[in-house]
């Protein structure tokens, strides 16, 4: 008789296990709701990923919802006869963003003339968190006289720019390049047609 029970009371052992696991089972999927009405009712913290990602999310908002004026200005040193100014002269930006500004040159001397612009950010802090992708400033520039061109730069301001900085100022100056406008002017002296005798 004791032969014929033992079976009867592993079968039952099973199956209380299965419920166990089951129950376990429906526990851990009920967490993921229960803990965002937690959170909703209990705390007012609203949940729209998924409880691992709420600061990601908080932190997300916080950096698209931040913009940084950026200034900018420009300038030509005496022995440079150019006119040269930004086209704008402030722009909000959201850190993190791809942005374009363009600059305006002419040259007003009575002769081809080679530029070269020295760039600056202000604060200094912030020049480490300014990345320029594009800008006339990477090659030296010529322009023959009367020439007008716009010259765009591209920028990225990073998200990891201090928060107390608001304002970046973007400066450039422009200078003769006395090198290469005098290699210039000498090779189109000398392809320059002459004059019949």
């Amino acid at each position: 008789m004791s032969a014929q029970q033992a079976p009867v009371k592993r079968g039952a052992g099973w199956l209380k296990l299965a419920g166990v696991a089951l129950a376990a089972f429906a526990l851990t999927f009920s967490l993921v709701p229960l803990y965002r009405i937690a959170c909703e009712k209990v705390f007012g913290i609203r949940l729209e990923q998924g409880p691992g990602q709420v600061r990601a999310a908080a932190a997300g908002e916080n950096r698209k919802a931040r913009t940084v004026t950026v200034q900018f200005d420009g300038g030509v040193n005496s022995k440079l006869p150019w006119a040269f100014h930004p086209e704008q002269l402030t722009m909000q930006v959201v850190p993190g963003e791809l942005n374009e500004a363009r600059y305006f040159a002419r040259n007003d001397g009575d002769r081809a003339i080679v530029g070269s612009a020295v760039p600056s950010v202000a604060p200094a802090r912030a020049s480490g968190h300014f990345t320029k992708t594009e800008c006339f400033c990477f090659t030296a520039q010529t322009l023959q006289p009367g020439e007008k061109r716009d010259m765009p730069v591209r920028f990225i301001v990073d998200r990891d720019l201090p928060d107390d900085v608001k304002t970046i100022t973007l400066s450039y100056t422009f200078f003769k390049n006395e090198d290469l406008t005098a290699r210039l002017g000498a090779a189109q002296a000398t392809n320059a047609p002459h004059a019949a005798p």
